[in-house]
C-alpha cells in the first residue's frame, strides 16, 4: 500500500451539520440534524433528523435559511429529547470507529449540540468521546490566510470547486463538507501529511492564533471595541456561560 493510500483522505470521514433556530449557539435548538458517513470505497450513509425543537419558536429569519416553520417542525418533528440522544449516539459511533468528524465551523455546531444536550440531560459527545475533528473553516484560513472572499462553506465550496445543491440542508451540507475537507487535504500536503489526531490539535492552535487577531482588530477598531470581548479562544467547544450552567 503506498503512503497517499494511507493518508487520512482516502478514508472514511464523518459529516456533521445542523439547521437551527439562531445563531447563538449557547441558545439556537436544533430543527434538522445530518449525519453523513461518507468515502473510503463505500456508499454514503445518510441519517437526518426533524425536531419538534421543544416547544420552542422557530423565528422568521431562520425560516428563510433552512425553510422550517415552528408549525412544520411541530407537527412532523420527533421529540427534542431524542433527536438530540440519536445524533450524539450517532456521532459517538462514528469516532469509535475512528472516523474524525467534519464540520463546517465546528464550535458551532458541537455547541448548539452540548448545550442540547445538557438540556434534556443528555450525555454530551465530548463527555462520551474524544473526537478528531476536521474543520474546513479553520483549516482554509490557515493555508489562505490571504485570501479575498468569504469563508462561508458556499464560498469554500465554490473556490474548491465543489458541488453544493440545496445549501442550508443539513444532509447537503454535510455532504459537501466531507468532499471539500477531502479535496482541501489532497491540494495541501501540510494538511495530508498529519494523522487526524494530529491535524486536530494543530487546529486548536490555529483557531487560537486566528481568533486572537480577530480579538486584537476588534480591539483596536474603533466603534468595535466591545465585540472583542466576546471573541472566544476555545476550539473546537466554546465554554459554558454562566447562565447556561447554572440552568
Amino acid at each position: 500500500m503506498t503512503v497517499s493510500q494511507l493518508d487520512w483522505t482516502y478514508g472514511r470521514l464523518c459529516g456533521f451539520d445542523l439547521e437551527t433556530t439562531s445563531t447563538d449557539p449557547h441558545t439556537a435548538r436544533i430543527v434538522t440534524g445530518s449525519v453523513v458517513q461518507h468515502g473510503g470505497a463505500r456508499a454514503t450513509g445518510v441519517r437526518t433528523w426533524l425536531s419538534d425543537v421543544g416547544g420552542a419558536e422557530i423565528p422568521t429569519d431562520a425560516t428563510r435559511i433552512h425553510g422550517f416553520t415552528t408549525e412544520a417542525a411541530r407537527s412532523a418533528g420527533r421529540p427534542a429529547a431524542v433527536v438530540v440522544e440519536e445524533i450524539t449516539t450517532a456521532l459517538a459511533a462514528a469516532v469509535e470507529e475512528g472516523r474524525p468528524l467534519v464540520i463546517m465551523n465546528a464550535t458551532y455546531d458541537l455547541t448548539v449540540l452540548d448545550r442540547e444536550a445538557r438540556r434534556y440531560g443528555v450525555v454530551p459527545l465530548l463527555d462520551r468521546v474524544a473526537p478528531a475533528v476536521l474543520d474546513p473553516y479553520v483549516m482554509d484560513k490557515r493555508v489562505q490566510q490571504y485570501r479575498r472572499g468569504g469563508r462561508t462553506l458556499s464560498d469554500l465550496c465554490r473556490h474548491y470547486v465543489v458541488p453544493l445543491e440545496a445549501a442550508h440542508s443539513s444532509e447537503a451540507d454535510a455532504t459537501a463538507v466531507c468532499v471539500l475537507v477531502r479535496k482541501m487535504g489532497r491540494r495541501y500536503r501540510v494538511l495530508a501529511r498529519l494523522s487526524t489526531d494530529q491535524l486536530h490539535r494543530e487546529q486548536v492552535a490555529w483557531a487560537r492564533e486566528q481568533n486572537e487577531s480577530l480579538r486584537d482588530y476588534f480591539a483596536r477598531t474603533p466603534g468595535k471595541e466591545e465585540w472583542a470581548r466576546s471573541v472566544s479562544l476555545e476550539w473546537p467547544l466554546l465554554p459554558l456561560r454562566a447562565e447556561v450552567s447554572a440552568q
